[in-house]
């Protein structure tokens, strides 16, 4: 999709690269996934309760990813249709802060 190829374009210089996750092209960040293109939708890794994440599932069509159809989804991740693509490049940003934010974490013990 030209979409997710302009995506990869405008964040390469920030360290993402492209890649796969479930067999489908991703965006990765220090090889984690952080956005995945899934049919005629793009999920995000924004965090479970942020802000961003509120404000996307108010996207019409948008709802937590969940990749396997199980009823089993991604709870910091969130799947916005094309119909709301103007909103991709917004999210494919915040998850790439919100990557670089949990970096900056300190790991429990």
């Amino acid at each position: 999709m030209k979409e997710f190829q302009r995506l990869t374009r405008a964040l390469l210089g920030e360290g993402v690269a492209a890649g796969k996750m479930f067999g489908k092209d991703a965006l990765k960040y220090e090889a984690k996934a952080i956005a995945c293109l899934l049919e005629d939708t793009m999920a995000f890794k924004v965090g479970r309760e942020s802000e961003v994440m509120l404000e996307a599932l108010k996207h019409p069509g948008a709802k937590l990813f969940d990749p396997s159809g199980q009823g089993r989804p991604f709870r910091d991740w969130v799947s916005v249709p094309e119909s709301s693509i103007e909103h991709w490049e917004t999210l494919a940003r915040a998850a790439l802060s919100a990557a670089i934010d949990a970096e900056d974490q300190p790991r429990e013990a």
